[in-house]
């Protein structure tokens, strides 16, 4: 092995391009069964969604003819995008919006007609030759879209019957087994899932309408999450009336909730979008189970009767979109040294199967920047979480005199959380000599309630202190350079960034990306699922108009005094882009060091690699103006004002 060469910080050659960051890059979600048949979702680098078929001879095709992009817009997040059911699938077109019936192998033939019509979370009621999905409605005269659960006949005869309504949100629709009783979760403004949703069941009469309706769980302070029928009937579910997202089932009979497995671990996870799962029935009396502790997941099995939790031994540190059928349990999977893949895991043979990978390991594991958990005091004595990463190349060392500069991460949400996920756009930070602390501020979730309800009446202070805290801890432990310190995230860590950059005179550089600089705009603007979230994080609008202003760091612009680089989609329905315009024109008008990079067609999260990489290799480009190291490789330059 050759000796590392000793370089500046941030300037080591990387093994790592944007491209096998993004342009290799295929997101795995959307898993369901079918009979015999395995199904997921791919997003691929070109910005499209398709759906997957691995049937029981183990061949894999493309479902999806060209032309066709599975995503829904409802709630603007998704998920929950199709149903594959009785040989069928039924899938939400992004152009669109409307649901399609596709036969395999044929050409996908809409089933609803009506423009301004978004569906998701569908579920098939066999009984009725129908399917039953929550329907965000945007043609009436209300001020926001209309919520609501419908029927559509499969053949795509009829425009949609309402079967509930009255509330403003609708998520989760579940039929029993014999296909008599319709349980689904609701919940109303200002709440969002996290804070409290009701769990209701009712009776499915002859003719398809619904009978007499049951409250079984939830609230205004209770979260339930993914309602599911065991096989013999039993309605399980999950809530956080502990504090912690539990396993729980309804005794009908005696009208009461039983406890199956209390302890402080989270089963449940932000349902930030449709179709989430973190358990499914292996039989009536095995369940299998996702659960986090502190950011780490593991898998287990709870049994029914006895109530005993199994944990089994997996290479992995995170699990989501559990699903399960004949002995085999299918989810997605990653470790600290792996990138998530699609994995089926036997329960007899216990023996693992990757079926199919985000993206292959290129990477040496001497290159490789491993997640160390990281626990950091903060605010009030309290204490913040997050992972670190060292930087690491096996070709170099920095020089003896410098310390790394450090890139602090902030992720979206808020209520989100980062996972200890090998994720190549880290490592492509720490291949090039950077540390890298990705930080899962107060209002976090995978810590308790508690810890995400820290965060009410608190956004843009408390979370922008953990990361300023999670930044000095490092320093006081002499990992990384006080005086190269950058901040970056998206959305709400976006906002997190440009908060600290605003309010705080410890970072030296910042990147945001589709962040908030205006409260009072995002509360006027957004779409409806978050139209009142502010309402907790901060206070209601226009009555707490004092603290919207407060905090929004386009009113206190003279007191940012550092280099930013602001990176928007111009299609962003969720921060519109006049948030990053805003704060451009007047930092250039103040004459600091600014860039500003957009993309044509772009919403909240890009989707084209070819943006995605843009954006990676501008931000790198801008750091090593800012920080004053050479790049090792060619880099398309960014035109940065002021510089």
């Amino acid at each position: 092995m050759m000796t590392p060469q000793i370089a500046a910080y941030g300037s080591w050659k990387s093994p790592i391009t944007a491209d096998d960051v993004f342009a290799k890059f295929i997101g795995l979600r959307g898993i369901q069964l079918d009979g015999n048949n395995l199904y997921w979702c791919e997003l691929r680098p070109d910005g499209r969604t398709v759906i997957v078929c691995r049937s029981s001879d183990q061949q894999t095709i493309d479902l999806t003819p060209p032309g066709y992009n599975v995503r829904t817009r409802v709630h603007e997040y998704g998920g929950g995008d199709y149903l594959a059911a009785g040989g069928v699938v039924y899938f939400s077109n992004f152009t669109d919006q409307k649901l399609y019936r596709q036969v395999p192998g044929e050409e996908p033939q809409p089933v609803t007609h009506i423009a301004g019509m978004r569906y998701a979370n569908a579920i098939l009621d066999a009984i009725h030759d129908r399917i039953i999905v929550v329907r965000e409605d945007h043609t009436t005269d209300a001020l926001q879209p209309v919520n609501t659960l419908v029927s559509i006949g499969t053949a795509g005869d009829d425009d949609g019957q309402i079967l509930v309504s009255g509330n403003n949100f609708y998520s989760t629709p579940c039929l029993n087994p014999e296909g008599t009783r319709l349980a689904w979760l609701t919940w109303n403004h200002p709440n969002m899932p996290w804070d409290g949703t009701e769990l209701w069941v009712a009776e499915l009469l002859a003719d398809g309408s619904i009978g007499q309706r049951t409250l079984v769980a939830g609230g205004k302070a209770e979260s339930i999450f993914q309602p599911q029928w065991s096989p013999d009937g039993t309605l399980y579910f999950i809530s956080d009336r502990t504090g912690w997202w539990n396993l729980y089932r309804w005794h009908e009979q005696q009208a009461e909730v039983e406890v199956l497995c209390p302890m402080e671990a989270e089963f449940g996870e932000p349902q930030w979008k449709f179709g989430m799962s973190t358990y499914g029935f292996a039989s009536a009396d095995k369940l299998i189970c996702a659960y986090s502790q502190k950011g780490y997941y593991h898998l287990a099995s709870l049994d029914t009767r006895t109530l005993r939790l199994h944990q089994f031994t997996l290479p992995y540190t995170v699990l989501s979109n559990i699903r399960v059928a004949d002995g085999q349990v299918f989810f997605i999977a990653g470790s600290a040294t792996e990138p998530v893949a699609l994995v089926q895991f036997d329960l007899t043979t216990k023996i693992i199967r990757v079926l199919r990978r985000s993206q292959e390991i290129t990477l040496d594991s001497t290159h490789c920047s491993i997640a160390q958990p990281i626990e950091f005091p903060t605010e009030q004595g309290f204490t913040a979480y997050g992972f670190f990463y060292p930087p690491r190349n096996r070709d170099f060392i920095g020089r003896p005199e410098e310390r790394p500069p450090l890139l602090v991460m902030s992720h979206g949400g808020p209520t989100a959380a980062t996972l200890p996920l090998f994720r190549y756009s880290i490592q492509y930070w720490t291949t090039r000599g950077f540390a890298v602390l990705d930080v899962n501020y107060t209002g976090s979730s995978g810590y308790g309630r508690a810890y995400r309800e820290r965060l009410k009446g608190q956004w843009g202070i408390v979370d922008v202190a953990d990361c300023v805290n999670g930044a000095r801890y490092l320093v006081s432990q002499r990992l990384v350079d006080g005086n190269r310190l950058a901040i970056t995230g998206g959305s709400a860590g976006g906002y997190a960034t440009l908060c600290a950059l605003t309010f705080y005179q410890l970072f030296s550089a910042g990147a945001s990306y589709y962040g908030v600089s205006d409260l009072e705009a995002l509360a006027r603007d957004t779409h409806k699922f978050e139209s009142r979230y502010l309402d907790g994080l901060v206070g209601p609008y226009p009555e707490r108009r004092d603290l919207y202003l407060a905090r929004s760091p386009i009113q206190h612009i003279e007191q940012l005094a550092c280099p930013l680089i602001l990176i928007q989609g111009l299609d962003d329905p969720i921060v519109p882009p006049n948030q990053s315009q805003m704060m451009f024109d007047a930092l250039r008008n103040r004459g600091l060091p600014v860039a500003y990079v957009t993309f044509a067609g772009e919403q909240h999260g890009f989707v084209k690699a070819e943006n995605n990489k843009r954006a990676l290799e501008a931000e790198l480009y801008f750091y090593s103006r800012i920080f004053k190291f050479e790049l090792a490789e060619e880099i398309e330059p960014v035109e940065i004002e002021n510089l």
